[in-house]
């Protein structure tokens, strides 16, 4: 359980640099996600060439992972379009999310006992997220963006949850995050009708941006996550993801200097997210303990 913990905090540490990745490249939120799918698809294409790791599995369970990817490249265009219409912030803030669906969704899927301590431990976020969707309206749309982020986050966890044992997690993530390529491709041309863009092409810069996404952010982030799943809970994993914001959010303020734009309500919001996550790590560790 330690080296789960451990896996699944420096994955969450890794994540948290997405959101400031995602301000600095400059393609809107589907042509960023596409590309960082491309990036990771063929880079996995790559290792598993030369380490010959790939496991082949069967036709159900390959439709079920490539579902499950189309749940991520959701989750990621949701995220990345709640950074372009708000902040890093706003759109890291409203993951804490991720735990109050969760603890409706999980038991609802796995067919597991509903807790009502996560369902309230989780609607201690939605409240600071409701503080700052009440008094920030600068901020709405980036707001609702994040919080459909944060549900289908939730599914994308909880679904993974079911499926772990499936293959070694490099082969899970190979046909997860190829659903998801699959499904973007299809779903750019429609994307881009409703949403017209001007820039098509990544800039050398964004290149290099999303190399780094592609490369640390995704694929061994992703490993270390789905090690840990197979330890800890989908909730557990969901609402250690809190800390996600924690480490973007000190970022942003260091590289953008959001503090300047945040409202005071941001601040009530996020101690609120704070409490929530010490709360469920205290109750973590006493059932351990017990």
């Amino acid at each position: 359980m330690k080296s789960a913990l451990i896996k699944l905090h420096t994955a969450i540490f890794l994540w948290g640099f997405t959101g400031v990745l995602g301000r600095l490249i400059q393609l809107n939120e589907i042509l960023l996600v596409w590309y960082r799918l491309l990036i990771t698809v063929a880079t996995l294409l790559f290792l598993f060439y030369f380490k010959k790791s790939f496991k082949q599995i069967s036709k159900q369970e390959t439709l079920k992972l490539l579902g499950i990817g189309v749940l991520v490249a959701i989750h990621w265009v949701f995220f990345y379009g709640s950074i372009k219409y708000a902040n890093v912030s706003i759109s890291l803030i409203c993951l804490s999310c991720i735990a109050f669906f969760t603890a409706l969704l999980e038991p609802l899927i796995t067919k597991t006992k509903l807790h009502f301590i996560e369902i309230l431990l989780g609607l201690l976020s939605i409240l600071g997220v409701a503080l700052i969707f009440h008094f920030d309206n600068k901020y709405r749309i980036g707001i609702v963006l994040g919080l459909f982020s944060a549900l289908f986050s939730a599914l994308f966890s909880t679904y993974n949850k079911k499926n772990v044992g499936i293959a070694n997690p490099r082969t899970i993530m190979f046909y997860e995050l190829v659903g998801g390529f699959i499904f973007l491709t299809l779903l750019m041309p429609f994307y881009i009708a409703i949403l017209p863009t001007k820039q098509y092409s990544p800039t050398l810069q964004d290149i290099v941006w999303l190399l780094l996404l592609s490369w640390v952010c995704t694929i061994i982030a992703m490993d270390f996550s789905l090690q840990a799943l197979k330890k800890v809970s989908a909730f557990t994993q969901n609402l250690s993801l809190n800390l996600e914001p924690v480490y973007g959010i000190i970022l942003a303020f260091i590289i953008y200097q959001e503090q300047k734009d945040l409202s005071p309500t941001f601040y009530w919001g996020f101690a609120l997210i704070i409490i929530s996550v010490g709360l469920q790590m205290f109750r973590v560790a006493k059932l351990k303990t017990k």
